[in-house]
Parts: C-alpha cells; structure tokens; sequence
C-alpha cells in the first residue's frame, strides 16, 4: 500500500469521524432548541458527508475506504458523546430526597443556587424534597455538595429545556 492510499484513508477517517461528531452535536443542539447553532452543525456535517462519501464511492473495491468511513462513523459517535459530556450544554433539574435535619437546601444556597425545599413523607418517615434547577457544567460541583452534606441523599437529575423565568446565577 502507497503513501498516498494511506493518506485517502486516514483522511477519510478523520473526516468520518468529524462529520458524526457534528451529527450528535447538532442533534444536541436541536434538542436545546439552538436552531442556528444547528443550522450551522448541519451545513458543516452535510459538507463533509458529501465530500467524504463521494471519496469512498469513487472506489467501492477498495476495502480499506469503506473500512476508514464505517469506522469513522463509530468513532465519530464516541467523540461526539465525549464532546458533548465536555461541553455539558443546558441546564440540569437536579431532585434530592434527604432528612429534614441535613443542611443540603442550605448548602446550596450558600453556593448561590435557587432551590425550593418541600416537606414529605418518606417510607421511614418526613424528609425533605429539594428542587433546584442548575447549568449542566454546575451538576458534578452541585452533587458533590450534597454527599459532603449528606451522603445518603437520594439525587436525581433530568434535563430540561427552562420555559419560562426563574433564578440563574451569573
């Protein structure tokens, strides 16, 4: 195999592996409801499909493009998640059931988050049910704080996409 084969290939790798990282984050970014910033993950994610797929069908016989373009594609997918985990676009519900007694709804106030503390009864008895809304990059940090308080909480988080007004620090 030539230098030159070998260079097609790893470049269309690597462009595979670009083009499915844009995929999932633009899918991200749909889901966040960032139309242009997907818009613009599209028109990138659709050039370089383009580009990369007219390479490898140029040649269908040649095993080693159709191998550098399917194993780009799963790398692209793992690189795009680990992207995405990194960038930690959104926002966070972040649900604690703790004892009444703990200083968790404290605690996070302290940290200048907004939380809403209610009371309710638990299979052993009262607990207390926190809710507060956070930036996904502030989840871990939020977690922590909670386990230092209590390391028996029972955390939750979904994520959500916020409508209408509320408390975000700056």
């Amino acid at each position: 195999m030539n230098w030159q084969v070998v260079g097609a290939v790893v470049l269309i790798f690597v462009l595979r592996v670009a083009n499915m990282s844009l995929d999932t984050l633009r899918l991200v970014l749909v889901v966040r409801g960032q139309r242009l910033l997907a818009a613009a993950a599209g028109f990138f994610e659709a050039l370089i499909f383009v580009l990369v797929l007219g390479q490898v069908l140029r040649d269908l016989t040649n095993i080693w493009n159709v191998l550098a373009y399917s194993s780009g594609y799963s790398g692209g997918i793992l690189v795009g998640m680990w992207l995405e985990e990194r960038l930690a676009l959104g926002f966070g519900h972040v649900r604690v059931i703790t004892a009444p007694d703990k200083a968790v709804a404290a605690t996070l106030r302290a940290m200048g988050f907004a939380v809403t503390e209610l009371r309710g009864q638990g299979r052993s008895g009262e607990v207390s049910v926190i809710n507060c809304t956070v930036q996904r990059r502030d989840v871990g940090r939020v977690q922590a704080a909670i386990k230092a308080v209590d390391e028996a909480a029972f955390i939750t988080v979904d994520e959500i996409r916020p409508l209408h007004r509320g408390f975000w620090p700056s």
